[in-house]
């Protein structure tokens, strides 16, 4: 008798410890988290994410696998995302790989699993500013996201390649807000920023985009899919389709634009023809397949070392986890 009412105890101290983790319902494919937190930025690059949520795509294909309700948060840049998820605060990230890796080089528990978006930023000089090379830059005071986004180590990569010398070059870490507000306001000289606000800037006749992320580094690796490692070991399945609702998203956005720039003009509040705008003048690819990102986001990781960002190597094999891809999109 004694043994079972220590048994019962026992049982009801593991269930009390569990806190959050739900039982599996009925038709449900596995037990774990009951709210997913998704991180994500309010840039065009990840127009995905906001088709996912608005079409209720999240809600509906998740469900089956016990998640009931879905908290987006939304991040200015990369850094600070990252800095919430080592906080714990959230479960995937749309981010840029490069944010990523100074968060798994400090202890992040995670990996890339699908890319998001290749491209898809420019510099931006005030119109009074005359561009003729990376070397005019020298100088001038430049707005962009804080050291370790992707438009940080973008910029400084093509200069340096540039025979540029960057400590000529005041960078001001900013969000997108911000800095838009400061080049508008003769506070910076220029911004280099994601889309869509090259767009309004250039809309409010405030700018002049002068070169493109792609000319910079041809083909490089923006926003990406990050998942946190207890979810690839705990919940795969669950892994698995936040992958293939992301295709799914991805696909939609390529293929219907106009109702995507509507989707991202609704939830952003921004002006639709500035996201209309930005779509059409773009330099970016919204894809899923994270191979595609893999040599620049390896180079990222090499440049991160030399501007001392990060105090060790990072391999492919630390930042990506490509099998869960190849899983969801292997024929049936």
């Amino acid at each position: 008798m004694k043994k079972f009412v220590f048994m019962a105890m026992l049982a009801a101290v593991i269930v009390l410890s569990l806190g959050c983790i739900s039982p599996p319902e009925e038709g449900t494919k596995s037990a774990g988290i009951t709210t997913l937190r998704i991180g994500y930025q309010p840039s065009t690059h990840q127009i995905a994410e906001m088709v996912a949520a608005e079409k209720g795509w999240w809600k509906e294909d998740l469900q089956p696998f016990g998640v009931t309700n879905i908290e987006e948060k939304e991040f200015q840049s990369g850094p600070p995302e990252m800095q919430a998820m080592l906080a714990g605060a959230i479960d995937i990230a749309y981010v840029g790989t490069a944010p990523t890796i100074t968060a798994i080089s400090e202890g992040l528990d995670a990996k890339i699993v699908a890319s998001v978006n290749t491209n898809g930023s420019d510099l931006v000089l005030r119109p009074d500013i005359k561009y003729i090379n990376p070397k005019s830059l020298e100088g001038l005071s430049i707005a962009t996201f804080p050291p370790g986004s992707i438009q940080d180590i973008v910029i400084k990569k093509w200069l340096n390649d540039s025979g540029v010398d960057i400590s000529k070059i005041k960078f001001h870490g900013m969000g997108p807000g911000e800095a838009v507000t400061a080049i508008e306001a003769g506070k910076v000289d220029g911004v280099f920023l994601p889309h869509p606000s090259p767009s309004k800037i250039e809309l409010d006749e405030k700018g002049i985009a002068v070169v493109q992320s792609g000319e910079m580094w041809p083909h490089h690796a923006c926003c990406s899919l990050l998942v946190s490692g207890k979810l690839l070991r705990e919940q795969p399945d669950l892994v698995d389709q936040i992958i293939k609702t992301h295709i799914k998203a991805t696909e939609y956005v390529n293929a219907n634009p106009q109702e995507a720039a509507e989707i991202y003009a609704k939830r952003t509040k921004q002006d639709l023809a500035v996201v209309e705008a930005s779509i059409k003048s773009w330099d970016g690819e919204w894809v899923s397949n994270p191979e595609i990102q893999i040599p620049s986001t390896v180079e990222y990781a090499k440049v991160d070392r030399e501007l001392r960002y990060i105090n060790k190597s990072l391999s492919a094999d630390d930042l990506f986890d490509i099998n869960f891809y190849l899983q969801a999109t292997a024929p049936e």
